[in-house]
């Protein structure tokens, strides 16, 4: 059985997630996490709140430490199947580069660090928000959002996950418009509680100064392919991931096309999702259905790696 491990990215944080791992083996990641960013990891993960979990650069850090601590976890307890590819959601992928032996942990971590304060302090200069969209497909959101931007106000797709599940970043007064035409064509837009407008042109200041950051590292030339939230194509090692990882900042994370294509071209059959929460095991169900899923939540979920979970 072909196993893809998936990352899933911001907004999968929730207060007190690292208890449950804080009496494993790996625990200890944290600190050395800590020692890399300067950022005391482990008081995230045990003790900060949710609205402080909710600032764009500590949640990324949370994320990326709390799904760094479950891989080494599920690495040491030996799933069953090979490990075919790796993709993750957003700030997923620098896990999946991990994960993959395209970088080590303290570069990826940080990048993870430098790439969480410059999308804070970009979303500070060039405010805007993120909305989710449900009822329309990609075609028709991506025709909606062009008539607004054709008016003036600014809104582009940034996610688009499964079918009928699809983001939308923009200034507030595009993603009202959005709202406004979409609700004329059936859909409806929910307004999401992020910190800026991910995934989109507005976060142009963001990968100016995360170019600095990925100048300082160096990609493996060969690793366990990584599919790329930027043309869901799987890669395989080389500094282009630099690149992709700035054109990330300001593009649509196309995380359906990436199921897709790790489970047709790389022949995936099971997809373990390694982080809090089954964020991304809902959207693989309705991308690929007959995979198994398998949400690693707890070291309880450990114990049976191959068994699929109940919806």
């Amino acid at each position: 059985m072909r196993t893809a491990l998936v990352f899933p990215g911001q907004g999968a944080q929730k207060a007190g997630m690292g208890r449950a791992w804080r009496d494993t083996a790996s625990w200890p990641l944290a600190a050395e996490i800590s020692e890399h960013t300067g950022v005391d990891v482990g008081e995230l993960l045990l003790t900060a709140d949710d609205d402080t979990l909710r600032r764009t650069d500590l949640a990324q850090l949370a994320v990326f430490a709390y799904q760094v601590i479950v891989h080494r976890e599920a690495a040491a307890a030996g799933p069953a199947g090979e490990v075919a590819a790796c993709a993750g959601h957003s700030l997923g992928e620098y896990t999946a580069l991990y994960a993959a032996g395209a970088l080590p942990l303290a570069d990826v971590a940080r990048l993870v660090a430098a790439r969480g304060r410059a999308m804070r302090r970009s979303a500070e200069r060039t405010p805007g928000t993120m909305a989710a969209v449900v009822r329309l497909d990609a075609g028709t959101v991506g025709e909606l959002t062009g008539r607004v931007r054709a008016e003036g106000p600014e809104v582009w797709v940034a996610n688009i996950n499964a079918p009928g599940n699809l983001v939308v970043s923009g200034t507030a007064e595009g993603v009202d418009r959005l709202a406004a035409l979409a609700a004329d064509s059936g859909g409806k837009v929910i307004r999401l509680a992020v910190g800026g407008a991910f995934h989109s042109p507005l976060m142009a200041a963001a990968a100016d100064e995360l170019r600095t950051a990925l100048a300082a590292v160096e990609f493996a030339p060969a690793h366990t392919p990584v599919v790329a939230n930027v043309d869901a194509t799987p890669h395989r090692g080389g500094e282009r991931w630099r690149d992709r990882e700035l054109a990330q900042l300001t593009s649509p994370v196309r995380w359906e096309d990436s199921v897709r294509t790790l489970a047709g071209e790389l022949g995936c059959t099971r997809f373990v999702e390694l982080g809090p929460g089954r964020q991304l095991t809902g959207m693989i169900r309705r991308i690929a259905a007959d995979a198994v899923t398998v949400p690693v939540e707890s070291p309880a979920a450990l114990a049976a790696p191959t068994a699929p979970q109940a919806p």
